[in-house]
């Protein structure tokens, strides 16, 4: 016996009756009886008899299987025993294993054929990031790996779906889009980590896939809400949700469902902690797209008795007095005062929240919903805004045309003022008698005049004109307001005049009583302005403007004759423009005369020992206007 050993494991793809003629004739050098010829002719003879008659005839160690039990007809003549053992393992497909001398002869094992991998057909361009596929059930784990080693992005697989079969066609789509619609076409869903890979995941029960109104491949879910009660409510319910920059957006279609089902589902969306701290009690209906939990919260609970507070990432929900829903915060007003923000505030905003001010601080303290607190104050910080001041420059000339009759003394006035001065690139401007005349008909023609930006040494000018006998200026004031406030200027003068009344007392002897009453009268320049900046820096003045004067001298006792001159004018001009209004004329009126007493009461001797003069006047006054936005 030999001790020799042949590897009798058969390589992937060789052919095993080679192989097996190969460990023969290795054998037959050492174990004379294989190259022995024999006589053999058997019919209906088992293997098992066959194979032990062979190895009795050539002294050879066989072992047989078993398990073999199929019969021969076959008939040998001068053949070697190595030939009949190689044509009964190709004939009847077994296999002779060497230990040894020992051949062992079994029943072959099928070799089921290979079959080659199918080729995955895909091709990224990296410089579009756009991938082409073209997949007819192949497997998604071949699929996932082939993506990965074109693109060199991350796919992953779960182990459950490495099997699944596939099928896509696209063309140079968008990577992310080629992967979504791939999933949306096999019935799965594709998310996309933080970490940029992309994760496919089976559709869980409750979900379906659909195109939601922007066109696009979603998932959503269909939940069954409960009635308090246990039963399932007869109501349509859909929620879905998708991650947008790492935030989690909630849509949901809901129908007469109860609030509490409703947040129940949102938050399990959101995958969000919470706690309950009372029974939520009601139903709504809602419809709404890709919003957050917060947001969601935020409008569910709007209007109820209901509130929720975020603290280290659970949610307390429950009803606004419970302890730890309730908020407060201090909003300090930067620009406006307390005393006209709360009235701005709406009434229903103010339901179940407490508002305090601090007038010293200019501060106001909001306790209540944090929601309703939040919303309060967010509304609060859009009103305080600066409001613009506005420096009110106004200046009024009073322009007297008239004549004069004297008897008995002459009398004359000359002008000698002359026109000039410059209008560009400021006005800076002297009247003369000629220029007041030309200007005050410009007036008469319209309502106002815009003179645009002066420069300061105008009022200069104006004020030398006090020396003219023609032009008098009345007032420069500067008033100063906010907008949309009414600066108010009055200065005047009152008069009184003496009302005597005689009241006879009757009885034994008669009384009689004289009571003296004092009455005044005003004479005032009353002005009105109301000024309204817009965001262009253009400036409206509602402008009212009041001018009464006392004209002669009155008879002793009389209420003193008085003229009236006013008007109302709206205008829009820029920042730092001057605008001149015109239009008040007032009539004046007197007489008045002196002499030799007793004399100048004679007819026709009056003429030489008196003078008397009469003259009548009429008074233009212009208004000048500057106002300046301050902030």
């Amino acid at each position: 016996m030999c001790t020799n050993s042949v590897n009798a494991q058969v390589e992937p793809g060789s052919d095993r009756h080679k192989q097996v003629e190969e460990r023969l004739r290795s054998l037959a050098i050492t174990v004379p009886g294989l190259n022995q010829k024999v006589q053999m002719n058997v019919s209906n003879v088992s293997v098992q008899e066959f194979l032990r008659a062979l190895a009795q005839a050539n002294n050879l160690n066989i072992n047989i299987d078993p398990q073999l039990n199929f019969k021969i007809y076959n008939n040998f003549t001068n053949e070697t025993a190595l030939n009949v053992l190689i044509f009964l393992s190709k004939e009847y497909g077994l296999d002779i294993n060497l230990i040894g001398s020992i051949m062992s002869v079994t029943k072959a094992a099928e070799q089921k054929p290979v079959i080659p991998l199918k080729e995955i057909n895909a091709r990224y361009n990296a410089e579009n990031n756009t991938l082409s596929l073209e997949l007819n059930n192949d497997s998604l784990g071949l699929v996932a790996r082939k993506i990965t080693m074109l693109s060199h992005k991350n796919v992953v697989i779960p182990s459950g779906l490495l099997s699944k079969k596939v099928t896509a066609f696209f063309s140079d789509a968008p990577f992310d889009t080629a992967l979504e619609k791939m999933a949306f076409a096999n019935s799965l869903k594709v998310v996309k980590t933080n970490d940029q890979v992309y994760v496919f995941e089976p559709l869980r029960d409750d979900e379906e896939l659909y195109i939601n109104n922007e066109r696009n491949t979603s998932v959503r879910r269909s939940p069954k809400p409960f009635n308090n009660d246990g039963n399932m409510a007869p109501a349509n319910f859909r929620i879905q949700s998708r991650v947008v920059q790492g935030k989690t957006l909630i849509s949901i279609d809901a129908v007469n469902v109860p609030i509490l089902d409703l947040v129940k589902n949102a938050a399990q969306e959101n995958n969000s902690n919470y706690f309950l701290y009372s029974e939520i009690r009601g139903n709504i209906t809602s419809r709404v797209n890709d919003i957050g939990f917060d947001d969601l919260l935020t409008s569910v609970f709007q209007g109820t008795d209901y509130t929720y507070r975020s603290e280290n990432g659970i949610y307390l929900i429950g009803d606004r007095k419970n302890e730890g829903l309730r908020a407060h915060r201090l909003v300090h007003l930067q620009n406006r005062s307390i005393d006209t923000i709360q009235n701005m505030i709406p009434t229903e905003w103010r339901r179940g929240v407490e508002i305090k001010e601090f007038r010293e601080q200019n501060t106001i303290l909001l306790t209540g919903s944090s929601p309703q607190i939040a919303e309060i104050e967010a509304y609060i910080k859009k009103l305080d805004k600066l409001v613009p001041m506005i420096l009110i420059e106004v200046t009024l000339i009073d322009v007297r045309k008239g004549k004069s009759i004297s008897t008995g003394i002459s009398a004359g006035v000359s002008d000698t003022i002359k026109t000039g001065g410059t209008v560009f690139p400021g006005l800076n401007y002297t009247f003369g008698a000629n220029s007041i005349n030309s200007f005050l008909s410009r007036l008469g023609r319209n309502n106002s005049i815009n003179l645009g930006r002066v420069t300061p040494n105008f009022y200069v000018k104006l004020s030398a004109l006090e020396n003219n006998s023609n032009v008098d200026i009345r007032s420069v004031p500067k008033l100063s307001t906010l907008n949309g406030h009414t600066a108010t200027l009055s200065i005047g003068s009152k008069k009184y005049y003496s009302t005597k009344t005689q009241n006879v007392i009757p009885s034994l002897t008669s009384q009689t009583v004289i009571t003296e009453q004092f009455t005044a009268v005003d004479a005032n320049l009353d002005i009105k302005i109301k000024p309204i900046v817009s965001g262009d820096d253009q400036v409206t003045l509602n402008i009212t403007v009041n001018i009464s004067d006392f004209i002669g001298n009155p008879p002793l006792n009389a209420p003193p004759p008085t003229s009236t001159s006013k008007f109302e004018s709206i205008i829009r001009m820029k920042n730092e423009e001057m605008v001149v209004l015109g239009g008040l004329e007032r009539t004046e009126s007197s007489e008045s005369g002196e002499g030799v007493p007793f004399l100048s009461r004679i007819p026709i001797l009056k003429w030489l020992f008196s003078s008397k003069s009469k003259s009548n006047s009429k008074v233009v006054t212009v208004v000048f206007i500057k106002p300046t936005i301050i902030y």
